[in-house]
């Protein structure tokens, strides 16, 4: 069966325990799909997703640091970078 034109297909590996718990969804490529989406809105914007930093994205990060703390929101809790360049009163 030929793809369709403009799309590719990805394949990956799942575990037993993985593959039981998706028996029972319809259309698991699109189940796959909007799940992989959701995940990518969420990614670190520095590592990609890694959790890992390269050595230059270390140091510009460090430069970056200089100038700005990472702080938990009082309200959500969430965490959140906070600019405390001389003159910024803004959270």
């Amino acid at each position: 069966m030929a793809a369709k034109k403009g799309k590719e297909v990805i394949t990956f590996k799942a575990d037993p325990s993985l593959a039981k718990a998706m028996r029972g969804i319809p259309n698991r490529s699109e189940f796959i799909r909007n799940a992989v989406l959701a995940a990518m809105e969420n990614v670190c914007p520095l590592c990609l997703g890694t959790g890992i930093l390269s050595a230059d994205q270390r140091r510009h990060w460090e430069d970056f640091a200089e100038n700005h703390t990472v702080e938990q929101c009082r309200e959500c809790n969430g965490m959140h970078i906070v600019c405390t360049a001389a003159g910024n009163a803004a959270h």
